[in-house]
């Protein structure tokens, strides 16, 4: 998940810098810390290769991204004011992570997820017209569990008249929906049409496309520009649906 800004302490805390990160930590092992220091490196290079943002130097000395390791899940609850389902949250206008050690799926899931976020929020600009669901699109494809069962689940939603077309999905706010189907069906769709734009067209048009976006153009002109084969929304949610058929 990430969230809005909020304010760090930087006292009181270890220190280890990396080229693109300062892990923070207190009591979390270093053995721990060191990993997740070269992990966060591994994941920096594989998602700006994933995006094909491999030319941009996005995070370097004071500009290098912030990774807070409380002591537990009960402190990072506390500190954070996170639910106790919640193994980390970013704050993608600061590149800060919070997270605690050996978080449920960390180095599988959670923190390439996070970064993912962060990374395309910095590329594309806070203000961008970037729906949410292309946010959590990016995310979810840097994990390295892809869902071996996606496209099964999203033909089961096609045959109970439940898929969610993708401009009903660019107004859903996911934040305030309690349906965990829905919301489930929401993150699988955002997976999909991303997996879909990035493998079958590859990664120049996906940067084209958020550089459409960071120029703050409407997305249906954003899609437009980039893939010319899409005029809108619409058509990109047509061309999809075949694809999930296929």
């Amino acid at each position: 998940m990430f969230s809005a800004a909020y304010a760090f302490d930087e006292k009181g805390w270890n220190v280890q810098k990396s080229t693109h990160f300062i892990v923070y930590y207190k009591d979390a092992g270093e053995n721990f810390v060191k990993q997740v220091s070269e992990k966060a490196e591994e994941c920096y290079k594989s998602i700006a290769e994933n995006l094909g943002f491999t030319r941009y130097n996005f995070w370097l000395w004071d500009n290098r991204a912030k990774i807070y390791i409380y002591n537990n899940a009960e402190d990072y609850q506390e500190k954070t004011g996170k639910p106790s389902w919640s193994g980390g949250v970013a704050y993608y206008h600061e590149k800060v992570i919070e997270t605690y050690p050996w978080a449920a799926g960390f180095f599988q899931s959670l923190l390439p997820h996070e970064l993912g976020h962060i990374i395309f929020r910095e590329f594309v600009g806070g203000q961008s017209n970037a729906p949410a669901w292309l946010d959590e699109g990016v995310a979810m494809f840097q994990e390295k569990g892809k869902r071996p069962d996606l496209k099964q689940k999203l033909l089961q939603a096609i045959e109970a008249k439940k898929l969610i077309a993708l401009d009903k999905l660019s107004q859903l706010n996911i934040a305030f929906v309690s349906d965990k189907d829905l919301v489930e069906l929401y993150y699988l769709e955002s997976l999909s049409v991303v997996s879909y734009l990035m493998e079958r067209f590859g990664k120049d048009n996906f940067v084209e496309l958020c550089h459409a976006l960071k120029e703050r153009k409407s997305f249906d002109e954003a899609i437009n520009d980039a893939y010319r084969v899409f005029k809108n929304l619409e058509e990109l949610h047509k061309a999809w649906l075949r694809h999930i058929k296929e």
